[in-house]
């Protein structure tokens, strides 16, 4: 089912599981290097660090504490090294929650969800994410530059810009929340306008029930689901088979009771905790505040990690990050 991003989504699950917590020791110590991490993770042996038994023994962060604890020593909280001059891009998305973007070439990790939707060399996308002070226009133009697309700084609103935009420069794939192509198709149908180079899109920050997908196909878009965070970057995406979203790779996932930081049984619902194996960006057991369960076996699509059934209501009050 198409082209894979590389390797690594094909590796056996057990090579895989052996990689990350290899790795994972060396987190957990670059983390207790920095004061906020090192309060956290008091009396944590990073050698003893080497399953997700062990994993699970450590305390959940949740994202609904960040602001309070960024508030305390601004602006990251203690939890990233180095000053704000020392990262390519300044953020913040609501809460408010400072997001710092780092100098990888890929930093939040969207290539693959885009390359698993057909994105690639000499495409064109309409990024459509705001450019304005939250993370998630840049973390797609990032991840469509390292597949060699053009990428068309569109940002939302401005419809009938759009709509220009389209026409003289025919992009390829949209990127996105998924209410705002529909409001660009429809505008586009009701005026007469050509926005048929669009043929697939990857959306995010909204619910993208299979009607709405349905709607899309009709009007010869693929479209493909994405989970994201601004924090995490791409925990999981949608890929051709289109049963369940697999998780991105250089990520460890858990799915937790809420409140308790315990992993639920296979399958039943829970909340979503992320651990980001960066060294320079550590973030371990990082509980977002959203519900989702994982589903049996391998993807059909050929990629062997881990699938979840995507976004199913929140185990929190705070507010879902949108764009």
């Amino acid at each position: 089912m198409g082209k894979h991003y590389d390797r690594l989504e094909t590796r056996a699950p057990a090579r895989r599981e052996a990689d990350l917590f290899r790795r994972l020791p060396q987190v957990i110590a670059a983390a207790q290097r920095l004061p906020a991490w090192r309060k956290h993770l008091r009396g944590i042996d990073p050698g003893a660090i080497t399953d997700r038994t062990a994993l699970a023994r450590l305390p959940v962060l949740r994202k609904s504490d960040l602001p309070a604890t960024q508030r305390g020593k601004p602006p990251f909280g203690g939890l990233l090294p180095g000053r704000p001059s020392d990262y390519r891009r300044l953020m913040m998305s609501p809460g408010p929650i400072f997001e710092p973007e780092g100098h990888d070439d890929d930093p939040w990790r969207v290539a693959r969800a885009l390359a698993a939707a057909g994105a690639g060399w000499r495409d064109i996308v309409l990024n459509t994410f705001s450019y304005h002070l939250t993370p998630g226009a840049w973390c797609f133009d990032a991840g469509a530059r390292v597949l060699g697309c053009a990428v068309i700084p569109a940002g939302p609103g401005n419809s009938d810009a759009q709509l220009d935009l389209i026409e003289a420069y025919r992009p390829t794939l949209y990127a996105g929340v998924p209410d705002f192509l529909k409001i660009l198709l429809d505008l586009g149908a009701a005026r007469g306008r050509d926005l048929s180079s669009l043929k697939r899109a990857v959306v995010s920050g909204a619910a993208f029930p299979p009607s709405l997908q349905a709607q899309f196909r009709e009007r010869g878009i693929d479209a493909y689901q994405s989970y994201a965070t601004a924090e995490c970057g791409i925990i999981a995406y949608e890929t051709p088979a289109r049963d369940g979203l697999v998780l991105n790779e250089d990520i460890i996932v858990e799915i937790l009771r809420p409140g308790t930081g315990l992993p639920v049984a296979e399958g039943e619902v829970g909340e979503i905790a992320v651990t980001i194996l960066d060294p320079k960006k550590p973030l371990i057991r990082f509980a977002v505040g959203d519900l989702t369960a994982t589903l049996p076996g391998p993807s059909p699509c050929g990629r062997t990690n881990g699938r979840i059934r995507g976004w199913l209501g929140r185990a929190d009050q705070s507010a879902k990050v949108k764009g």
